[in-house]
Parts: C-alpha cells; sequence; structure tokens
C-alpha cells in the first residue's frame, strides 16, 4: 500500500530517441525514490553516426544516471533481456556488448545492476530451445484473430514476461533492501535455472485489437 509505480517506458524506444522525443525529460520531473532504467533492443538499430554499445548508448546511461541523482533518487540499471536466439543447442548471443556497456556503467557510476540479460539466458536455457518458444509471441494464425502465425522472437508472452519480473525481483532483494523491504509477502524467490512450467501461469490475456498490432521496434 505504500508503494507506487510509474511506467514511463515507451515500445520502439531507444535511449536516443527517448531524450530526442522529450520523455526523458517527462520521466525525470517525476518525484520519485527509484528509476529502473533499461533500453538496448532497439539501440542496437540505430544506424546513426558513432552510435553503439560503448558510445552514445554508454553515454546516454550516464546521463540518465546523473540526472536522476541530481534529484535525490537512486538510479538501477537493468540490462536488456536477450531475444530468442539459439546455436548448437544453446541460447545465442544477440544483445551481450549492451549488457556489458550496462554493467560498466553501473561499476563506473557505483549504482546497482540488475543483470537481467543474464537471469533471461538461464531461463531460456532450461525450457530449451523448443519450449522457449512458450516465452514469446509465437502462436499459430487465429489465435488472435490473426490470419497468419506469429513468430515474433524478441517481445514476450505473459508468461515469459511474469518470469523475466520474477527475475527484476530477484535483483531487487540481492541490490536494493531498501526497496526489498517493500515486496509483497507472497514474492517468493526464483531461479532462472529452475522457472515455473508454462502450464502452471494462468495470467488472462489483455483485451487485444484484431488484428493484432506488432508492437513498435519490432
Amino acid at each position: 500500500d505504500d508503494v507506487t509505480i510509474l511506467n514511463r517506458a515507451l515500445s520502439g524506444r531507444s535511449s536516443s530517441s527517448f531524450i530526442r522525443e522529450g520523455r526523458w525529460k517527462d520521466a525525470i520531473e517525476e518525484k520519485a525514490d527509484y528509476l529502473f532504467i533499461q533500453f538496448g533492443h532497439n539501440d542496437q538499430k540505430d544506424n546513426s553516426d558513432g552510435a553503439g554499445p560503448f558510445t552514445t548508448y554508454k553515454d546516454n546511461l550516464r546521463k540518465f544516471v546523473s540526472a536522476f541523482r541530481d534529484k535525490g533518487g537512486i538510479p538501477v540499471l537493468v540490462t536488456p533481456m536477450e531475444r530468442r536466439r539459439w546455436d548448437a543447442g544453446k541460447p545465442a548471443l544477440t544483445l551481450a556488448d549492451y549488457a556489458e556497456a550496462v554493467r560498466q556503467v553501473g561499476e563506473e557510476q557505483n549504482v546497482p545492476v540488475i543483470d537481467l540479460h543474464a537471469m533471461s539466458l538461464k531461463f531460456y536455457g532450461a525450457l530449451g530451445e523448443k519450449d522457449s518458444t512458450k516465452a514469446f509471441v509465437i502462436y499459430p494464425a487465429n489465435a488472435f484473430g490473426n490470419d497468419k502465425p506469429l513468430k515474433d522472437n524478441t517481445h514476450h508472452s505473459n508468461y515469459g514476461a511474469y518470469e523475466l519480473a520474477r527475475c527484476v525481483v530477484e535483483g531487487i532483494k540481492a541490490h536494493l533492501p531498501g526497496l526489498a523491504k517493500h515486496l509483497a509477502p507472497d514474492a517468493g524467490t526464483f531461479d532462472p535455472a529452475k522457472p515455473d512450467a508454462p502450464q502452471d501461469v494462468t495470467i488472462p490475456l489483455t483485451p487485444m485489437e484484431t488484428p493484432p498490432e506488432t508492437p513498435a521496434g519490432s
């Protein structure tokens, strides 16, 4: 009852476009104790001059950290979760440089880092190549009024999103004791290497447009 969560994220934005569109300015004006910062997937698609994980991306993360600290809040960096890619029977790396850039900024700036990238790899690996499809928006035709199969190896199903949220909770416990004390009593514990079975996680679907709209940035 004593916690308010405000989600300022928006689909399809890179760290640079989030600044350019004025969304960062809006977010930083909110009075908050903690700010969770996660970018990466769309930064990877940034083809502007000089853009990259260890250049513009790191610079933007530093700006976010500095600006929020100046307002008296605690910034928290979250590495980007992996996409669904497999190589020789193991989850493949597509965002490793962006995750490493986040870790570097965290160490340089003494900022807590929740390593969702590492935890997502454990999660996908535990499911295996076939069952990992259940964590993503991969559905047959007509599942949601879609006339073609949905094969999205970036965006997550309700099940996948829930399991990754549990990973973030574990990160809060490990790195943010002041916030962890506000977790609900039923938060429990979670090991991404031993995820919940997909059939055991039942989350009602949000009503969707027909046919469903692909998230921006996909």
